[in-house]
């Protein structure tokens, strides 16, 4: 059984000619089908066939589908993406923003007065005027934290931390201005900390 684990041998041959032959030559142990397959073989033998490629170009036997709302979906995800926090789906009425957005844009699009380059920002502003909230994809939001959490801080905090920096800058200034003799030999013999 070994010698086959590697090979396309099941594409030679049946099953039952496959393991016939394992059992003839003691390979395998006698399977208890094999005597009843044969004696009622079925009328066609079940072997591999290669699927012969169809006249003219093959076709995809299902359509893809697309509704008109699709594209407003997909440049809704593209300029939005999902959002802060992943779809409930245990409440039995859930609208996704997208959804919301959808219904809204066709909602507008129904009255016919804004045109139809506009109407998606128009559809972003009436559901920020109901007071749904989108943010737009690649907003920088590690600056947006920073500039919470900076404001947040203990200003005690904030004014230790800058001197802090502006005494390493100055050593730094100092470091760069000293004469190469005086750095080798502050490298061979460092000051003791």
């Amino acid at each position: 059984m070994a010698a086959m684990a590697g090979s396309r041998t099941q594409k030679i041959g049946s099953v039952f000619s496959r393991t016939r032959n394992l059992v003839r030559i003691g390979l395998l142990e006698k399977p208890l089908w094999l005597d009843v397959y044969a004696a009622f073989p079925p009328l066609r033998e079940p072997v591999y066939r290669v699927p012969r490629p169809r006249c003219g170009s093959a076709r995809d036997p299902i359509a893809p589908i697309f509704y008109r709302e699709d594209t407003v979906r997909a440049r809704f995800y593209q300029v939005y993406g999902n959002g802060p926090r992943p779809f409930d789906l245990t409440q039995l009425n859930f609208k996704s923003t997208c959804q919301r957005f959808v219904e809204k844009y066709n909602e507008l699009k129904e009255e016919g007065k804004i045109e139809e380059e506009k109407l998606f920002e128009e559809t972003g502003k009436a559901l920020l005027a109901s007071g749904i909230i989108l943010q737009r994809r690649g907003v920088d939001k590690v600056a947006q934290q920073e500039q919470q959490s900076a404001g947040s801080r203990d200003p005690t905090l904030q004014l230790q931390l800058q001197s802090v920096l502006e005494e390493l800058q100055e050593k730094r200034k100092d470091r760069q201005e000293q004469p190469p003799e005086l750095a080798g030999t502050q490298k061979e013999n460092p000051p003791p900390s």
